[in-house]
């Protein structure tokens, strides 16, 4: 095998080379610990036919391991400092495709359309996990597997149930089609630069919901209700409709007290408001 680029010698030795330092913006923190990027690569993986899709590859430390365990392997970096250092650190891996764009600007339709079996892995930049993890759960490829690393502490809303602190709209979104749990906690001390934070891995298997008809609309009415946490269901969705009287009538005929707050409702509840909203 080439060298491992998720050691700290190597890591190291590649960002000296190329005379680079993680960018902050980007929220760039190079993992170094080898055993922990291999299991990530392997947990990520449906078989070896899977096409592992990547956001944000850094200097490719997981993107080696993909290429080693997958079919294929197609990786958006939006830094192009880091492009030059990805040509040298992946040459030996004929399966892997950069691609230099916003994964949030991707149309994700038209790069997978010849792909079989995909999956994601990533270490997501901590400050585009939501909208990265919101854009994969409101495509309309449904990607059977999702593994990805990000802070703890959004790893917990993930996973949250109905009346606790960390549970949101991000909540259910992801678990309404997906099954989520934390495969493994990371140490802030195996990254290059160490981070101010713990992270997780989170898994999501793909388990597809037939509560409503139409996901795009019931995750916006979800989003909605959520809006202000501290406000009553009536309150945000009085806002959402811009007619507080329509929210009360649709509470009440969706058998739903309306001085409830979100965080009490569970998915089933928020799909019998948006039938009661939708029945035309």
């Amino acid at each position: 095998m080439d060298r491992i680029i998720a050691t700290p010698s190597y890591t190291k030795e590649i960002l000296e080379k190329h005379q680079m330092y993680a960018k902050k913006n980007y929220g760039q923190n190079f993992l170094v610990e080898p055993q922990i990027v291999e299991k990530i690569a392997v947990e990520s993986l449906l078989s070896e036919n899977s096409t592992a899709l990547e956001i944000g590859p850094g200097i490719g430390a997981l993107t080696q391991f993909l290429a080693i365990h997958a079919k294929k392997v197609i990786a958006f970096e939006i830094d192009d400092r880091l492009l030059p250092v990805l040509d040298d650190t992946l040459a030996p891996y004929n399966n892997v495709e950069i691609i230099h764009q916003d994964f949030l600007q991707a149309d994700l339709a038209k790069i997978l359309a010849d792909e079989s079996e995909v999956v994601v892995a990533a270490n997501l930049p901590y400050y585009i996990t939501t909208p990265i993890l919101f854009k994969l759960f409101e495509s309309d490829i449904k990607i059977k597997k999702i593994t990805v690393m990000m802070q703890k502490e959004v790893a917990d809303r993930f996973s949250a149930k109905v009346n606790t602190k960390d549970y949101n709209a991000l909540s259910i979104v992801s678990q309404y089609n997906y099954d989520v749990q934390t495969i493994l906690k990371i140490s802030k001390h195996v990254f290059n630069p160490k981070p101010n934070v713990d992270s997780a891995v989170v898994q999501f298997t793909y388990r597809p919901s037939k509560l409503v008809d139409n996901e795009e609309a019931f995750f916006e009415l979800v989003k909605a209700c959520f809006k202000q946490r501290r406000k009553t269901i009536l309150n945000n969705l009085g806002e959402y409709l811009q007619d507080k009287e329509k929210a009360k009538v649709a509470l009440e005929a969706a058998n739903l007290d309306s001085k409830r707050r979100a965080e009490s409702m569970e998915a089933t509840e928020f799909a019998r408001l948006y039938e009661v909203l939708h029945d035309h």
